[in-house]
């Protein structure tokens, strides 16, 4: 754990995420496609799927506002003036290729739930507004790391397919957005755990909600998205070394929540989501690609 870590070193680390990372402009995008049958026979449910979650964003910062009552000036720099603008532009960008290739719009769900409405009830609690804020950390930091390893394989397979414009332009401008948000969250989830501002027993119980509620980005409890989620994982070619993906996934949530474990290689539970996804998908719950 670095012991250089501190608020001002988090709200430093954003100021510069959105000095040095602006939303992608659209004018340094190039749409050339060269086959755009062969990008959407191979990367359609992938490209439905981020295009979504992406454009999502809307819906992620109402449930901040909610779950969030107390928020630093880091965390309300961080999501009101840097990720969402940035979020925002990437799922324009996706939306926009789908357009160019013959695929319909992608269609996000910005409605907040019920439970986080409830969840943000409870918050306003300082003991619980804790355990919410570390969660959250958890959840981002999980969340920008599957994209961060999505976006890689994506662009990976673009170029061998030769589409040098789009894997360069859209998918590798985005790409390189991502580790910026994940180290965020790192950072901020460390500072708590260095600080000591977690008592024993709220640990106790974010250990034990991390392993009832983890799921893959973009479910939010919703069994169709789960088999969409695991076509889009076989899509990207995280199925040919599971362990591995839910491994690099889990790195952060391994290291501040279960180092107590002894050889606990991973959090279980990351790698049983993934697989559940997959069996979802393979089961047919999924959607036409």
């Amino acid at each position: 754990m670095r012991s250089d870590l501190s608020d001002l070193a988090i709200l430093e680390h954003v100021q510069r995420l959105g000095e040095e990372h602006p939303p992608i402009p659209l004018g340094s995008v190039d749409f050339t496609v060269r086959d755009p049958l062969g990008v959407s026979r191979r990367y359609g449910r992938v490209l439905d799927f981020l295009a979504r979650v992406e454009l999502e964003v809307e819906r992620n910062v109402l449930e901040l506002l909610v779950l969030l009552p107390d928020v630093s000036e880091a965390d309300r720099m961080f999501y009101a003036d840097v990720w969402a603008d940035q979020e925002i532009r990437h799922g324009v960008i996706l939306d926009k290729l789908q357009a160019d290739i013959g695929r319909p719009p992608a269609e996000p769900d910005n409605k907040v739930a019920t439970a986080v409405k409830i969840i943000g009830m409870l918050a306003h609690l300082p003991a619980v507004g804790d355990i919410v804020r570390m969660l959250y950390y958890l959840t981002g930091a999980a969340t920008e790391r599957q994209a961060v390893l999505a976006y890689n394989s994506f662009e990976k397979g673009l170029l061998e397919m030769g589409e040098q414009a789009i894997a360069r332009t859209v998918v590798g401008q985005i790409k390189r957005q991502e580790p910026g948000h994940f180290a965020f969250y790192h950072m901020s989830a460390s500072l708590m755990i260095q600080q000591s501002e977690l008592k024993p027993w709220q640990l106790f119980l974010i250990r034990v909600l991390r392993r009832l509620s983890f799921e893959p980005v973009g479910i939010y409890g919703d069994r169709r998205r789960e088999a969409e989620f695991g076509g889009v994982a076989i899509a990207l070619g995280f199925d040919e070394d599971l362990s591995r993906i839910a491994r690099d996934i889990g790195r952060v949530e391994e290291r501040l929540l279960w180092a107590q474990d002894n050889g606990m290689d991973m959090p279980p539970y990351i790698l049983r989501s993934f697989e559940e996804a997959l069996a979802a998908f393979r089961e047919g719950r999924s959607f036409a690609t």
